[in-house]
């Protein structure tokens, strides 16, 4: 089975309503290039900054996911929404990527489960957990295509959440992300590709495009990666759109020729 991923790698500014407008467009224009499913970047509506995202934040159906649902339904297409700031009703705040069915129904939503703490020396410095709170699932969702996996950015350095995705059937992995311009150039590829060929599934990574006078400079990159770990699709730091043909087949014809996951020693591990 063929499907068709479409990806929007976006400029992201502090003006919500910009944001959305943008996303709004873009999503238009993969939709006209064929795409079934379409996903968006991390933090797609909001400055990726610590800072930001309580001033962003929104209840479940608040405005940003009613436009997601809305948008979805009238273009019949599968959404994986990014990310955006979840408030709760406690006030907690969560990084979670909504997604939507064909006719506007949400199906899951994944909260980003590993925050993304780090300080790296001469590097980069960020500490999620400043403001946000960890989720505590591995996401999949059921599509009309194939169980797909949930993860947000940092998620993917985790490759027991990625097993735990595929042993619950997923055959692809979607991961909004925003590596930055230390982590992005060392590990964003090499982890994508990893992913893939570790569980024998599609990943798919969709990022911010790069602004190099941004408070935060996305690596962008954004990568369509097959189950041999083949790079199907990647892009620079610009802010574009694609849509990348995939064919589920290959997930049962490269699990086929090398049993990996049947030949596990779940006696010893």
């Amino acid at each position: 089975m063929k499907i068709r991923i479409g990806q929007i790698q976006m400029h992201i500014t502090d003006d919500k309503q910009s944001n959305i407008q943008k996303a709004d467009r873009l999503i238009d224009e993969v939709v006209k290039q064929g795409a079934d499913i379409v996903v968006l970047p991390e933090m797609f509506n909001c400055p990726y900054k610590a800072s930001s995202f309580p001033k962003y934040g929104e209840l479940e159906d608040g405005e940003t996911y009613q436009f997601l649902s809305r948008k979805a339904g009238e273009k019949g297409i599968y959404l994986f929404g990014g990310s955006i700031p979840e408030r709760t009703t406690d006030d907690r705040l969560y990084n979670t990527c909504y997604v939507f069915d064909k006719t506007g129904s949400k199906i899951g939503k994944h909260r980003k489960t590993h925050l993304f703490d780090i300080n790296i020396t001469g590097g980069q410095v960020f500490r999620e957990s400043d403001t946000l709170s960890p989720g505590n699932e591995a996401t999949v969702v059921e599509t009309e295509f194939c169980k797909i996996g949930v993860m947000i950015c940092y998620d993917i350095r985790f490759p027991e959440f990625a097993r735990m995705m595929t042993l619950n059937g997923a055959r692809v992995i979607m991961v909004p992300g925003a590596f930055n311009m230390t982590t992005g150039p060392a590990h964003w590829e090499i982890l994508f590709r990893t992913r893939a060929v570790d569980n024998q599934v599609f990943t798919i990574g969709t990022s911010p495009a790069r602004d190099e006078q941004g408070v935060y400079v996305s690596y962008a990159n954004s990568i369509v990666v097959s189950p041999w770990g083949t790079v199907l699709n990647r892009l620079g730091g610009e802010e574009t759109v694609c849509v990348t043909e995939i064919d589920l087949d290959e997930v049962d014809s490269i699990r086929q020729q090398l049993p990996l996951l049947e030949q596990r020693r779940t006696d010893l591990y």
